[in-house]
């Protein structure tokens, strides 16, 4: 029989096969992007207008997902919890579809659209679809639905694929960039129906009766995980929204063109940094469901310290390879004036090293019903984000964002960390973090002071330095395999 950290990590790959695909189809779309959205500043309004979609979609969901995963463990019936789950949130997202109509155009004059109030309809279209669509994808994580989950996410990422080629490379003028942003957002839009389609059969057995206590609890427990999600949203694409509104100035000519171009430079290279993003959201698919499936487990906090050894090292490594290559990966930007940007990247990888490990910790206040601390952890992340990108915003640009970025979640990694050893002590090997983390960290400094000393800017290339950057990055992964080689031994006798 497979051991439970084997089981997750299979897990990890299974769930997380559409999300992978998924971002890297999308690395795809960088190019298409960054090309036929000449000017930066072009790739900025779109960039924009997905952030405000990012914090939708964290709220309106209403932290229902990690509710359900709980709460059937303890009720006898999965439908009832189920139903009770999906009825605040159809509710909801239908009140703020209705809203949206009524009050797009003040919405859009707020967001800097006048213009193209369409904009804001398409947005909130999108999110309510998926809102509505993401609790019967966790029913079918739940109940181990695997090749279905891999089957509808799939089929909706290709569909957003394929039309974001067809109307941009058949159907778009460069003369018209908005026309671009509307085609990406009508793909959007279609694809995320293909999920509804998909998942039809699970929303027509809801029972239109509801629990209302059943529902009070749910909502008692979902609520500050919901606003934990919307605190770290904050930290993951409020910079977006505040360099554009920080650095215009309505008395400067061009100045919008000017900040939204900031956005779109530093989104651009943001998406470097996506192969980290990538693990932990194939991760995070998993990793919900596994955690709570442990609670009968006698020897549960042995198994998340171990999943914790192995996922730090995992992480790192991701972080080595996009950072020491990134004189290769720039290629997916296709427009050289995105390059000046490229600085921000090793931050970013970094901080969501440290996002990763704070997700990982977060197990005890799930488990514990402790969730009013991952509110307050996110919350005190969410205010150092606000707080250095609007001081330093207007001076430093999009390199602040990217430090307050980092700092927001070194901050939430340590306090869950040390919260969970007072409330929910878990033995973590902390030699071993530091071991791997600061190797890492080694690496790549080694790694820069080689490069400035060949006076080589991050954007150029030289074969011998790649070479010896990869082979660090070989050694790297030989040192963790020497100290996880218990791990894949079990491994291999499993197989």
């Amino acid at each position: 029989m497979a051991s439970p950290i084997s089981k997750l990590f299979g897990q990890t790959a299974l769930y997380g096969l559409p999300s992978i695909l998924g971002r890297l189809l999308n690395y795809l779309l960088v190019p298409l992007y960054t090309a036929v959205f000449a000017k930066p500043a072009d790739y900025g309004v779109l960039s924009d207008l997905y952030a405000y979609v990012a914090f939708l979609m964290v709220l309106l969901p209403l932290g229902m997902e990690t509710a359900y995963f709980r709460f059937i463990q303890e009720e006898k019936d999965p439908d009832i919890v189920f139903n009770n789950a999906l009825v605040p949130v159809v509710l909801v997202n239908s009140g703020v579809f209705i809203a949206l109509y009524f009050t797009n155009p003040w919405i859009a004059k707020w967001m800097l659209y006048k213009e193209h109030t369409e904009y804001v309809l398409l947005m909130g279209s999108i999110v309510c679809i998926d809102a509505i669509s993401a609790l019967p994808l966790a029913r079918l994580r739940a109940e181990n639905q695997s090749k279905r989950f891999v089957s509808v996410q799939m089929s909706s990422i290709l569909v957003n694929i394929v039309l974001n080629l067809l109307f941009l490379l058949v159907f778009f003028n460069p003369q018209r960039p908005e026309e671009g942003i509307l085609f990406v957002l009508i793909a959007n839009l279609l694809a995320s129906g293909v999920k509804v389609v998909r998942v039809y059969d699970i929303l027509a057995r809801v029972r239109l009766t509801a629990d209302w206590q059943l529902i009070r609890k749910i909502l008692l427990y979902a609520w500050p995980l919901m606003l934990a999600g919307f605190a770290g949203i904050i930290n993951e694409t409020l910079d977006r929204v505040l360099l554009k509104q920080l650095l215009y100035d309505p008395n400067i000519p061009n100045s919008l063109e000017q900040a939204t171009a900031q956005v779109g430079i530093y989104s651009a290279c943001y998406k470097l940094a996506m192969l980290v993003t990538i693990l932990l959201q194939a991760y995070r698919y998993a990793a919900e469901p596994f955690f709570f499936g442990q609670l009968k487990n006698q020897d549960r906090n042995a198994v998340f310290a171990r999943v914790m050894n192995i996922f730090i090292a995992a992480v790192c490594i991701a972080f080595l390879a996009v950072s020491i290559n990134i004189g290769l990966l720039k290629f997916f930007i296709r427009k050289e004036a995105y390059y000046v940007g490229l600085k921000v990247v090793p931050i970013l990888l970094f901080a969501n090293v440290c996002l990763g490990i704070y997700y990982n910790q977060s197990v005890w206040y799930k488990l514990s019903n402790k969730t009013k601390y991952g509110a307050y952890i996110a919350l005190f992340g969410a205010s150092i984000t606000v707080l250095i990108n609007v001081l330093f915003i207007p001076m430093y640009g999009y390199m602040a964002s990217a430090w307050a970025t980092l700092l927001a979640y070194l901050t939430q990694m340590v306090l869950s960390y040390y919260w969970g050893q007072k409330h929910y002590p878990i033995p973590y090997n902390t030699r071993k973090f530091f071991l791997y983390i600061g190797s890492a960290i080694g690496i790549y400094c080694l790694f820069s002071l080689v490069r400035t000393g060949l006076k080589l800017s991050l954007k150029e290339m030289n074969v011998g330095l790649l070479f010896m950057g990869n082979l660090l990055i070989a050694g790297y992964i030989y040192m963790v395999y020497r100290n996880e080689k218990a791990f894949f031994k079990v491994k291999r006798n499993q197989t």
